[in-house]
């Protein structure tokens, strides 16, 4: 079966660098390295303990010529991350020795191994979880050290306990409304509903607190998608720069110099954000410069947080308040620039207009930046981040919980409006079968496949 062939996959990057690993795994790895392996006494390495390296060289499988200079580790299983047998070659880095090497182990009888196929192996072996699985991918894919330490969490089953533990609490809510059902001669039907309603309470309420995190856990994963817009010619290049500390956006007194998108992404106090320089947002006649606009408009719907920019410089002017009342009812923070020159911004004027979230803020002498950091915490982490507490980061996840949450909200109501208790448990089966979705033990094998077909290759 293709699930027990030996794979084999590069688990470095390409291209030039010390050394290159290339991962083989499966009950043949040992036997099928050995082939095309020569230790410096001429032995192979069929007699290799595991967790031991052996230095040699790497031959061709027909001609039996050296290929590299490698070292070779193994590990048996199920002691090893796919808990099958594991030998890892480190060869010399760069595109061609590994591939070179690569080749060998192929024609040694290995199958090249598909995205993720790895912690595949480990999930369906039962080594990790899914949950630990994709925590995997989520600190390789890390943007700042606290999306990497919640990654890590994960990776270490923190998310699998809790949730295992909320399974429990619904196995007992089902066990004592079928016991009722089953021995109806006992009349425990009532207490049997008051007691089951307390609990799918405490339930929905610990499931609310997780849901709660989510939002928060989405920016640590994927990033705050910020987009910086405003007329040509405020200072958002300059903004995108000086956030950046490198001149990555061209900045010049002409307006309309930005025209197509910029993305970068900066770290803000172990905040991942995903920040996008727009084209000045104006009426023009100009093809190119008009579609830049056309995106900067659409970004501001994509967009999870806005940074609105004003030149202080020169009055509010019809097309600064018809963006503002556009972005009226979605997180923004109002960055009154070149704030280092005399302001010709009415105050009160600004004020009628109901923004919450407004920084005097000057991108030549750095002044308001630590206040817009600050507002960015706010806005999004009630300024501050705990990178110990429980959090939610995968939206996979999010999704079963709601379903979950949506089943038990259900259940409930049959307790409380029929006198059917039987109904709830079917309900509470389908919360029970929702969180299991989160863990992988209730998953469809094909959903399972495509969570690990967007992991990389080799892991």
């Amino acid at each position: 079966m293709k699930e027990f062939d030996t794979i084999a996959a590069i688990s470095t990057a390409l291209g030039n660098s010390g050394i290159s690993i290339i991962r083989v795994s499966g009950d043949k790895a040992l036997k099928l390295v050995d082939k095309i392996f020569v230790g410096k006494d001429k032995k192979g390495i069929m007699d290799m303990k595991t967790y031991t390296m052996r230095y040699g060289t790497i031959v061709g499988l027909s001609d039996r010529k050296a290929i590299d200079e490698v070292i070779v580790s193994y590990m048996k299983g199920p002691k090893s991350f796919t808990a099958e047998d594991v030998v890892e070659i480190n060869c010399h880095g760069g595109i061609y020795p590994t591939k070179a090497v690569l080749e060998e182990v192929l024609k040694a009888g290995a199958r090249i191994a598909e995205p993720g196929e790895f912690s595949k192996r480990a999930f369906l072996n039962g080594r990790i979880d899914l949950t630990q699985a994709e925590a995997v991918m989520d600190i390789i894919n890390s943007k700042t050290e606290l999306s990497m330490k919640s990654a890590v969490e994960q990776s270490k089953g923190r998310i699998s306990r809790e949730i295992m533990r909320l399974r429990d609490k619904l196995l007992e809510m089902i066990a004592h409304i079928e016991a009722t059902v089953d021995y109806p001669e006992d009349d425990l039907e009532e207490a049997t509903s008051d007691k089951v309603c307390n609990d799918i309470e405490s339930m929905l309420k610990e499931i609310k607190g997780l849901l709660e995190t989510a939002d928060e856990g989405k920016i640590l994963r994927e990033g705050l998608n910020t987009v910086i817009i405003g007329k040509p010619n405020v200072g958002k290049s300059s903004l995108l720069n000086t956030l950046l500390s490198e001149n990555r956006a061209i900045v010049t007194d002409i307006p309309g110099t930005t025209r197509d998108i910029i993305e970068e992404y900066i770290n803000i106090s172990g905040i991942p954000i995903k920040i996008i320089d727009t084209a000045g947002i104006r009426e023009t006649e100009d093809v190119v410069e008009k579609m830049g606009v056309m995106r900067s408009k659409e970004k501001i719907n994509e967009a999870d947080l806005i940074i609105f920019m004003i030149d202080s410089s020169h009055e509010l002017e019809n097309e600064d308040i018809e963006i503002i009342n556009e972005i009226k009812n979605k997180k923004a923070i109002l960055l009154l620039n070149k704030c280092d020159l005399n302001s010709k911004i009415d105050e009160e004027q600004l004020k009628k207009l109901e923004l919450d979230n407004i920084i005097k803020f000057s991108t030549k002498t750095g002044m308001g930046l630590d206040k817009l950091k600050e507002s960015i915490k706010e806005l999004f982490f009630k300024g501050e981040i705990n990178p110990n507490e429980f959090i939610i980061t995968n939206s996979r996840h999010k999704e079963a919980l709601i379903k979950a949450k949506n089943s038990c909200v259900s259940a409930e109501n049959a307790l409380r409006n029929t006198s059917a208790i039987d109904l709830a448990s079917i309900d509470l089966r389908d919360a029970w079968m929702s969180l299991g979705e989160i863990t992988g033990e209730t998953l469809k094998e094909d959903l399972i496949d495509k969570i690990f077909e967007n992991f990389c290759l080799g892991k």
